[in-house]
């Protein structure tokens, strides 16, 4: 798969490098919008934890009593290309069909951020500010140079072989780089030296646990209460890198007993479950275990009613000089 990608990849990172000469050569402009913007991003193709630290910035902003809204493109959903207004802040309007899986699911996560869905990010910026909100999260913002960000978040592993959108001296436009705990002492000094305009920071990903889909519904609020190290887990994922995933469980201590990996933002139709079932029936397994994504789409299902069925929740520990520039930005601005 990667080779027959590789020209795609070869395609992407030509284009991207003409449209930031254009942009770093003043001969393309960005829009400033009427919301102050943090935008997070990465480099890397592929999931890199940008949502897990989106939903922790919303949560760690609404907690200090700032009006946070979610600003994202709701890929593959069908609001994609026409916009719409997911969450106000207060009713959750569309399901995941409309707004793409991972918008929905920061939504239901934390209902009170605002979440705008579309491709155009300064319209739905502009509608956040009209409906109050003070500060916009951009979701993987960091090559959509046409909306201008105050704040450049990247999540950057430099040990990771991984295809790139960009070349790495991309990130000497990010304030702030996001490394994942393990880097070598070493690599990251020169990182340091590479990269002085931005804080260096690190991060990594903690399990918040299993909770059980009941009722149709992803009970984020009830936690399982059956001993899972006691019972044989058959993973399944829709996510860009599975391999992370089935790596967290197993660093669990579970009995991981098999896996099966779809295409990222998968949709589940009926044959895929019917491939799931069929397995963990071979197997003999006692539950299925999937991610928090994924669950959002398997709610309702009858395929699914008479297997119990878990979601594991992630969070991320990061360093205390994220939140210091965190404020840093909010004091610089007056928000």
């Amino acid at each position: 798969m990667k080779i027959l990608l590789f020209p795609f990849f070869l395609v992407y990172r030509f284009v991207s490098s003409v449209k930031n000469f254009l942009y770093n050569h003043n001969l393309r402009h960005s829009y400033k919008a009427p919301i102050h913007v943090i935008s997070i991003g990465n480099i890397a193709f592929g999931g890199s934890e940008k949502t897990p630290l989106a939903v922790h910035l919303l949560t760690f902003l609404l907690n200090n009593g700032f009006k946070p809204a979610l600003v994202t493109r709701g890929y593959k959903g069908t609001w994609e290309k026409q916009g719409g207004i997911l969450s106000d802040g207060k009713k959750i309007y569309a399901g995941w069909k409309e707004a793409g899986d991972e918008p929905f699911m920061v939504a239901k996560r934390i209902p009170q951020a605002g979440v705008f869905i579309g491709k155009h990010r300064f319209a739905s910026c502009i509608k956040a500010h009209k409906m109050g909100f003070n500060v916009s999260i951009l979701d993987d913002g960091f090559q959509h140079r046409r909306l201008h960000r105050d704040l450049d978040i990247v999540l950057y592993n430099p040990e990771e072989k991984v295809a790139l959108r960009e070349s790495p001296s991309s990130l000497k436009r990010a304030n702030l780089l996001m490394l994942k705990t393990g880097v070598d002492t070493n690599q990251k000094e020169k990182i340091k030296k590479k990269y002085p305009q931005a804080e260096i920071c690190e991060y990594s990903v903690i399990c918040k646990g299993f909770y059980k889909i009941d009722g149709g519904e992803a009970a984020s609020n009830i936690p399982s209460e059956i001993p899972l190290k006691d019972k044989k887990l058959l993973a399944f994922c829709g996510i860009a890198r599975p391999d992370r995933f089935f790596s967290l469980i197993k660093d669990e201590g579970l009995a991981l007993e098999g896996h099966l990996s779809f295409p990222d933002h998968f949709s589940y139709p009926p044959y895929s479950l019917k491939k799931i079932i069929k397995k963990y029936k071979s197997l003999q397994c006692d539950l299925l275990v999937t991610t928090e994504k994924d669950a959002i789409k398997l709610s309702g299902r009858k395929e699914l009613e008479k297997i119990p069925i878990y979601y594991l929740k992630i969070d991320l520990k990061i360093e205390d000089c994220f939140y210091r520039h965190i404020f840093f930005f909010l004091k610089k601005y007056n928000i």
